[in-house]
């Protein structure tokens, strides 16, 4: 079977074969016995696709597979992704023939909630990637409602959130994150200045209308070459950002821990800390989740090898 149908040229195949057969072989008699004209750029076309390393071996079938099957797939995601364009061109043509006039480019949605259903309608329509920056993990508005949300999320939607980290001084504001975090809306903090942004798809962008009047609505941006800017915008700040479960230590967790390491009982700690019995065990049982550690020295251990200690 010819590996053509992954990806690879006819001239790579043979290479790679010749090399997977003789380890470590000479260059220059493998091109003089598979009758391949400059055998060296072929060559650094296998080493970028990361099939060949800089001893010339080649890497084990499975792995190669693996890596040719997963560059195949993200190249039809991107091929499916130009296609779903087709559907806002759709759109777009579809509103120009009903109204009469061109659409906009930047629209001007004077509400909340109108954004949210319009955000909502066009993932319900192509539940592929949402990202979103906003101020705090939990949404401000009374009784809004998650469930549709979460349908999407159960329908495969890839979802990442960034908000401050100063917002989880507030402790309901990390535990709604962590259960969002927990059903596949990844979330991550930063130390950045953050805005609201969100945008659907890599191909619809909503940013706030304006940043001193909060209840003034969002703008809709579909100009490709400012979508593209915006999500560029987002995926260097989710690069720089924190896990949740990477974060600092609060100060009053670095004296539990501390006082932990440093005496024998617990009323000993929690007394050389100044709080309850109660209130010092249950910080050590959070630690211990934070850390995924079963017992106090292991806790003591991975604290340690995290820089904690």
């Amino acid at each position: 079977m010819s590996l053509e149908s992954l990806g690879l040229t006819a001239e790579q195949e043979r290479l790679y074969r010749y090399l997977l057969r003789n380890p470590r072989a000479d260059l220059r008699a493998a091109g003089v016995e598979l009758v391949v004209p400059g055998v060296g750029p072929v060559l650094a076309e296998l080493r970028e696709l990361g099939l060949v390393d800089g001893t010339l071996t080649a890497l084990s079938p499975a792995a190669a597979i693996d890596v040719l099957v997963r560059r195949r797939i993200e190249q039809t995601r991107r091929q499916l992704t130009e296609l779903t364009l087709a559907w806002d061109v759709l759109t777009e043509l579809a509103e120009e023939h009903r109204s009469g006039r061109a659409v906009q480019m930047v629209e001007h949605i004077p509400e909340g909630a109108a954004v949210t259903r319009r955000i909502r309608t066009m993932l319900a329509a192509d539940p592929g990637e949402f990202t979103h920056m906003k101020i705090r993990a939990r949404h401000a508005a009374a009784g809004y409602d998650d469930r549709p949300f979460q349908q999407l999320l159960a329908r495969g939607l890839r979802s990442r959130t960034l908000f401050p980290a100063h917002t989880l001084e507030d402790p309901d504001e990390e535990e709604h994150a962590r259960s969002w975090h927990a059903l596949g809306d990844l979330h991550r903090v930063t130390i950045e200045p953050v805005r609201h942004l969100a945008i659907v798809n890599r191909s619809v962008a909503f940013v706030q209308a304006s940043p001193a009047q909060p209840r003034a609505g969002a703008l809709q941006i579909r100009q490709p070459g400012v979508v593209a800017m915006l999500a560029d915008v987002f995926d260097g700040m989710w690069e720089r950002a924190r896990d949740l479960d990477d974060l600092p230590l609060s100060p009053i967790e670095q004296q539990v821990l501390r006082a932990l390491t440093c005496h024998d009982t617990d009323e000993a700690a929690a007394r050389s800390i100044s709080v309850s019995v109660r209130k010092f065990r249950a910080h050590v049982a959070e630690l211990m989740a934070r850390l995924d550690a079963a017992t106090r020295f292991q806790a003591a251990l991975r604290a340690k090898e995290r820089g904690w200690l």
